[in-house]
């Protein structure tokens, strides 16, 4: 059987444990889980021609804490498989590949669906700080990251257009 004043303690100090906790995620929001990725259909189209290029099934990442985690936590990505970044504007963005295990394509979007840039990101040399990795520039309100030369191999460039389905994109890209 336990004390009274052994049990005062252990409540006590579980007490100031929930407290410093509670003090640690005011500080850095960072620290609470991101939550579950809904998913939606990003279809790629050529902007001449009207002809479907590539559909990919995507995490949507459209809150800051979603989009810093970004695709950091996932070990690789199916051959049709990606992340679309929702921004609030239509501004300059830079990525990074913090804590990636697999390069990456990363396609720009404006606001209209038309693919500004796009970046084929290698993985930085083992041990590169934060503030040594690779920006990869470009303006949209979207960003769409999906395997290495993806867009390459289904002939994706600047000037070609996306839809999204749902509620977060282009809907007539």
């Amino acid at each position: 059987m336990v004390d009274r004043s052994t049990l005062g303690t252990v409540v006590l100090a579980l007490a100031a444990l929930l407290a410093l906790g509670i003090v640690a995620v005011a500080m850095n929001p960072g620290l609470l889980p991101t939550g579950e990725y809904e998913r939606t259909t990003v279809t790629v189209v050529d902007d001449a021609t009207g002809e479907t290029l590539a559909s990919v099934n995507v995490r949507v990442a459209d809150t800051g804490q979603k989009r810093y985690t970004g695709l950091s936590d996932t070990n690789s990505l199916g051959p049709n498989e990606g992340m679309l970044f929702v921004h609030d504007a239509d501004e300059q963005h830079a990525y990074v590949m913090r804590e990636m295990d697999f390069p990456l394509d990363i396609a720009f979007v404006d606001a209209n669906g038309t693919i500004t840039t796009i970046h084929h990101a290698e993985l930085p040399p083992e041990g590169t700080s934060g503030s040594d990795l690779t920006r990869y520039r470009g303006r949209g309100k979207y960003v769409l990251e999906v395997p290495y030369n993806y867009t390459t191999e289904h002939g994706i460039e600047p000037g070609d257009r996306i839809r999204v389905a749902g509620r977060w994109g282009p809907a007539d890209g």
